[in-house]
């Protein structure tokens, strides 16, 4: 991914969206970043520059932080630094309903149908497409356009695309192969009813027999709960061998476990202990997992499950101890109150930026970011989601200043954004 500019879409983007939700915005966290500096620059430097894109690595991390606490941020952040590296990433939204980590299968088609390769500001606020089968057409582009500009054209650039396909190998799940390999395939042919039925399966529909359904093009398994992992493990020797350095999976939970069963609860961790072990075997090199939670109380229980869960997650991740497992965004070092303040002068800018106007009395502008942040900080019992708060109070105020720049925003006001 190229360097990051600010543009005035750019900046106009964060702004409407952090103003509105104080949701992160799909590209351009980093500008305004506070806070998680240290760890990010850690995962960057200890795990996507070197140990997983360039050692055959694979690592687990569970990014624990309550609602509105900053996780789907530090997530985003972690998106922009893997597409930095040549990473596909895959972000997924881990809902009780759709997507229950209890059930893998619902788990690795998520993974396919939210994959996406590293993209430009304009791809991602211009209404892109993700998933799976655009991953592929893109491939296939990318080669096709790789070979024209070598000179290849006609019969021959057909036999050398083929030839290229014919040449990936090393993945796990033989039906998983034959589903990307035809699929290219199809694309050289312009078979678009056969690239359509491959991609169901490859997207996680249900398995059609018949001579019309998947076995004609060698796909043989269905995807339940026993195929699940080898279907994951597949997708990222996949990415590695098509270029990239691998994959980066990040699953955010963003509900609350509210009615699994005891028998949910246990295969949950069952699940999780299983991943985190694949992360510790050679089975899932060049790929990094980040599991976001509100709390740890999912490992609150005394069967031999939730024991072994929590001998897997008792290591805390820091930037002198970066093998650690656990990132604890409510303790991050910094005083709130100063981290929110940093992200108050961040966002002044990215707002001067979006619609064209300078605040050129510091003083006053100082002055209300540290009420805000003041009126934000003293919240945070009562609402869990400071910094969501506090950003959409910071653009509130911002707001105000542009009508009245030597009014400063007063604590008594800033209650009351």
């Amino acid at each position: 991914m190229a360097e990051q500019t600010l543009t005035k879409i750019v900046a106009r983007e964060i702004i409407e969206r952090v103003g509105s939700s104080g949701q992160p915005p799909e590209y351009g966290v980093s500008f305004f970043t506070a806070g998680f500096d240290s760890y990010l620059k850690t995962i960057e430097d200890e795990y996507l520059s070197s140990y997983i894109s360039k050692e055959n690595g694979k690592a687990f991390k569970l990014v624990v932080g309550y609602y509105g606490g900053g996780k789907t941020h530090f997530l985003y952040s972690i998106r922009e630094l893997a597409w930095k590296y040549n990473f596909a990433v895959s972000y997924v939204e881990l809902k009780e309903k759709s997507t229950p980590f209890h059930k893998l299968e619902f788990v690795y088609k998520a993974i396919a149908n939210n994959l996406m390769y590293p993209m430009s500001p304009e791809e991602l606020m211009s209404g892109y497409e993700k998933g799976i089968a655009n991953f592929i057409r893109v491939w296939y582009q990318n080669k096709r356009t790789e070979m024209e500009t070598e000179g290849l054209s006609g019969n021959e650039l057909i036999t050398e695309l083929n030839r290229y396909v014919n040449s990936i190998k090393f993945i796990e799940n033989t039906s998983f192969r034959n589903a990307v390999c035809q699929a290219f395939r199809s694309l050289i042919e312009e078979r678009d009813d056969d690239f359509s039925l491959i991609l169901q399966w490859l997207q996680g529909s249900p398995y059609l027999t018949g001579k019309n359904g998947h076995a004609r093009f060698q796909i043989l398994d269905r995807i339940d709960s026993t195929t699940a992992f080898p279907m994951i493990r597949s997708t990222i020797q996949w990415t590695k061998s098509i270029g990239y350095s691998g994959l980066i999976v990040l699953l955010d939970e963003t509900e609350l476990k509210s009615s699994m069963t005891g028998k949910d609860k246990n295969t949950f961790l069952s699940n999780l202990v299983e991943l985190i072990d694949e992360c510790g075997r050679g089975s899932l090199n060049n790929s990094m997992f980040f599991y976001s939670a509100p709390s740890m109380n999912f490992l609150d229980g005394k069967t031999g499950i939730y024991e072994a869960a929590n001998q897997r997650l008792k290591t805390v991740f820091d930037t002198s101890t970066p093998t650690g497992v656990n990132i604890l965004l409510d303790e991050m070092p910094g005083e709130k109150e100063e981290i929110l303040q940093q992200i108050g002068k961040k966002l002044a800018y990215v707002f001067q930026k979006a619609f064209s106007v300078q605040f050129n009395n510091s003083q006053v502008l100082q002055d209300s970011i540290v009420n805000i942040a003041h009126a934000a900080a003293d919240l945070q019992f009562t609402e869990s989601g400071y910094r969501r708060l506090f950003v959409r109070k910071m653009i509130q105020g911002l707001h105000l200043l542009r009508a009245n720049p030597n009014q400063v925003i007063t604590p008594e006001k800033a209650k009351e954004l």
